[in-house]
């Protein structure tokens, strides 16, 4: 049929009254209750019927049926729940299957609030939705209620739909007062009317008596003022305040606080209602903008924070008070949609657009704009940080609970904050922007497709935080930062006790501990033992120490990696003692040749000294991991000032990169024996950074030692190529090599340095007793130095009883891509490069009881052709 073709409503003084309802146009009704509705959608229905129509309803919401099953009518049922995505796109799928000309019936869109919690999705909803209708020549009836939705959720649906209709009723009459009929008018056209359902009479109302009635009805049914233009969200929280202030008991509304604002993750969920107190959902809430969740990476810091008070409170005495600002997860879709983002989102997401569409996304999503009313409440986080520089950190949905960690994989931005206001702002929109279009990189989404994420919304709330730090001169960094592991996944020395916990502890911004720089290291601090290490000389220590300090550049506006002879004149004379150490070795040769200088190295060795600061952070460590009944992973700062006083930041909290299963079970107890490639015991040390791998290059140890000894090196070219064809290509990749890593004795292992290794994300050594190969990961050796540092899992295979299962014979059966890099019989007899893209190879490393297994599970991974193809798409 034509656009915009006449047709009819099933009450004829109506269609005539405002020029008939159109193909395109959707209806909404704002009623006081369903039965309001009703009168209008039943008379459409049973014309639509006369008229051989398609007719869909579409039923979501809880209460009574609108339509009653009938032949006529298709009845499409849609679980309606906290997934806005997922809701939206089931119900786009089922429009786009009808087609064209199909009639609609929507439950009641007011219901959507039960499961988002706000009218602002309400509000998107519709205008996603209504747009794709319109261009399907439709007619949809939507009823909403009257006073249940804000002024601003009203006009999102006023301004993108083409009939909006009023109905009010009293004892004697219903009314109707249109308030837009698009694209028609006539003089009594938006006059309010008379409807008698009994005769199908629909008259404006043209004298003085009806008027007053009307208008009677009218004030008996509209809000407060201050209600009017109230979310649903608001007047929730408002009204909870109120009952917390006057005594009453709030726990069930304290309940629906977490479960709508804090986290979706069940056993985070548990947590938070376990240690918040009312003041801390009050105060979340407060800091927030928008609506929705405050994410994974904002819900784990302040769940630690909670902990840490509750049950070590002078620990929590050295806490900086934090000042953080939420930008709410329902505030990402309604930038997609306010931008007419959400057709792209929406195409993005099936198999084929799921990558091919990405990098366009992303670019579309930095060429956005914010609404005025985002924009006014960011210049009000601007104004309280004042000039002082902040981070702009992902938060998702996801992010950072247990089984998702998404380290690494979505954007964090330092804004330095100065200028003037508009410039400010300029830089906070685009820092913004840059996380948001982050959930768009080829890396994250290629996350969430291997842990089967990719139908799941992945809404980005966003956690501001100021930086904490002091400016030293033109520069500006906290004194120290890092991350802290309640569980230490590397045992540095033979003595120390991994339950004791470790820090990665670098000075100035903690990106250098999470970040690996060639040259520079973090210092490895052991709990138990804090001030030793496994380095018996200040050169060895001057070696492996941090090489450059990552601070703000308050004066050019970015951040600045430097050595210490570029900070260190900035530096107060008591952070040297506290920072820096002497390297006495290199001293006292400079001093035997007559050229003595200080040579002096970052070493953090007075914050590393003061056992006080040591003994807390153990503490904090254990009691956050009591709590969450698992390894915990952290990041944090330490500010220290001139009189020893100091104070720690704890910036974020999240489980330690556990693979979980469904149930919550780290290794699921349903594998087969027959699947498992490597299952170990106490042989393993590090943390399985991915969940399936894609490769995996083997040696096999027998031929390895036949082959001529002056040519083993070509083993170790051959894997170091391998190694850097697909260190930044995004692919998982396992070594296998008899012996050791990092020897230059081939007789002794594959002769490598850690360049040729660095991509690998597990590097496994098998002993072979026929060939006398040994695996021996020396504690204080410069390889293990580095693998500490790059945070690559390290496992071996013993013939004991460390190694309970370990069947190399089983990679046999898949691709062998070695002759894509080496064409030499000899070498591609020796090294094998098995592609798993065909199978899930799954890893589950539960790192608190070191037991490690490698097994193929059921199904094929679902990976695009261009991926299979070519390996350094991603």
């Amino acid at each position: 049929m034509a656009a915009f073709e006449r047709v009819k409503s099933g009450i004829p003084e109506m269609d005539a009254a405002l020029d008939n309802i159109r193909l395109g146009d959707n209806v909404v009704w704002r009623v006081t209750d369903l039965a309001q509705f009703r009168l209008f959608m039943e008379p459409y229905v049973r014309q639509a019927i006369e008229d051989r129509r398609n007719i869909i309803y579409f039923r979501f919401a809880s209460h009574e049926e609108l339509i009653e099953e009938r032949p006529e009518v298709k009845r499409v049922n849609v679980a309606l729940s906290h997934r806005f995505e997922n809701f939206t796109v089931d119900i786009h799928n089922v429009i786009e299957a009808e087609g064209y000309d199909a009639f609609y019936v929507f439950d009641c869109l007011s219901e959507l609030q039960t499961a988002w919690a706000t009218d602002l999705m309400m509000g998107n909803f519709f205008r996603v939705t209504c747009p794709f209708l319109f261009t399907l020549d439709t007619v949809a009836f939507f009823p909403i209620i009257r006073g249940k939705h804000s002024v601003q959720a009203i006009r999102k649906m006023h301004n993108t739909t083409q009939l909006f209709l009023d109905v009010y009723s009293d004892k004697k009459n219903v009314y109707v007062r249109p308030e837009k009929v698009w694209n028609r008018t006539s003089d009594t056209m938006f006059l309010p009317h008379t409807y008698d359902p009994e005769t199908g009479a629909f008259r404006p109302i043209l004298d003085g008596v009806r008027s007053s009635r009307f208008y009677q009805a009218l004030g008996q049914a509209q809000r407060s003022a201050d209600e009017q233009y109230a979310d649903s969200w608001d007047r929730f929280f408002t009204r909870t305040k109120v009952l917390f202030d006057h005594g009453e008991d709030i726990t069930k509304e304290c309940n629906r606080m977490c479960n709508i604002m804090m986290t979706r993750d069940e056993k985070m969920r548990e947590m938070v209602k376990r240690n918040f107190t009312p003041h801390d959902y009050f105060a979340v809430r407060d800091h927030m903008v928008g609506t929705g969740m405050i994410g994974g990476k904002a819900c784990g810091m302040l769940l630690a924070r909670a902990i840490i008070r509750n049950r070590e409170p002078d620990i929590a005495d050295i806490l900086e008070p934090h000042d953080s600002f939420y930008v709410g997860s329902d505030m990402y879709y309604t930038y997609l949609v306010d931008n007419n983002l959400w057709d792209m989102r929406i195409r993005q997401r099936t198999e084929e657009g799921y990558f091919s569409l990405a990098e366009e996304f992303a670019e579309k999503i930095m060429g956005g704009v914010f609404s005025e009313t985002m924009e006014k409440q960011f210049l009000r986080i601007i104004d309280y940080y004042g000039q002082d520089p902040y981070i702009i950190r992902s938060s998702s949905i996801l992010e950072d609970g247990f089984g998702n960690a998404f380290a690494g994989k979505y954007e964090s931005v330092f804004c330095v904050n100065r200028g003037n206001m508009e410039e400010r702002l300029a830089e906070f929109e685009h820092a913004i922007k840059v996380v948001y279009a982050s959930s768009m990189s080829l890396s994250a989404l290629d996350y969430r497709k291997r842990r089967g994420l990719e139908k799941r919304d992945e809404q980005m709330a966003l956690l501001i935080q100021r930086v904490s730090g002091s400016y030293y001169g033109s520069y500006y960094m906290p004194c120290a930062a890092g991350v802290g592991y309640s569980y230490s996944p590397y045992r540095v020395m033979n003595e120390i006790d991994p339950k004791a916990g470790m820090l990665r502890l670098v000075m100035g911004l903690g990106t250098s501990a999470v970040d690996r720089t060639e040259g520079s290291y973090p210092r490895i601090v052991n709990l138990d033992r804090p001030e030793k290490t496994s380095y018996s000389s200040s050169a060895d220590k001057h070696k492996f120490s941090q090489g450059k300090a990552e601070v703000i550049d308050m004066t050019e506006h970015a951040l600045k990696k430097l050595p210490l002879e570029g900070i260190q004149k900035d530096l107060p004379k008591y952070l040297d003692k506290i920072l820096l150490e002497h390297d006495w070795e290199a001293e006292n040769r400079l001093q035997e040749m007559g050229r003595w200088r200080p040579v002096q190295f970052i070493s953090c060795k007075g914050l590393v000294d003061n056992l006080t600061l040591m003994e807390q952070m153990k503490r904090m460590l254990a009691c956050i991991q009591t709590e969450y009944e698992y390894p915990v992973d952290t990041e944090f700062t330490v500010n220290i000032s001139d009189n020893g006083e100091y104070s720690v930041d704890l910036l974020q909290c999240r489980p330690l990169q556990v693979q979980r299963v469904e149930g919550g079970v780290v290794i699921p107890v349903d594998i087969a024996d027959e699947d498992i490639l490597l299952e170990s015991i106490g042989a393993s040390m590090g943390i399985a950074k991915t969940t399936e791998l894609d490769l995996i290059v083997y040696v096999d140890p027998i031929k390895y030692y036949n082959m001529p000894y002056k040519e083993k090196d070509l083993v170790a070219k051959l894997v170091s190529k391998i190694n850097w064809h697909y260190r930044d290509t995004n692919k998982h990749m396992m070594l296998i090599v008899p012996g050791r890593v990092g020897t230059s004795s081939p007789e002794l292992g594959v002769p490598t340095s850690f360049a040729d290794i660095s991509g690998y994300e597990i590097i496994c050594e098998t002993e072979e007793t026929k060939a006398g190969y040994n695996p021996e990961l020396s504690y204080g050796s410069h390889i293990f130095q580095d693998l500490v540092e790059a945070q690559i899992l390290y496992t071996a295979v013993f013939h004991n009883e460390k190694t309970l299962h370990y069947h190399p014979e089983k990679l046999e059966g898949f691709p062998d891509r070695v002759t894509e890099f080496e064409e030499k019989e000899m070498l591609t007899d020796i090294v094998h490069v098995y592609d798993l893209s065909g199978r899930k190879c799954a890893i589950y490393d539960d790192v608190s009881k070191e037991h490690l297994v490698i097994a193929f599970r059921g199904g094929s991974k679902t990976v695009p052709e261009t991926l299979q193809t070519d390996p350094g798409i991603i």
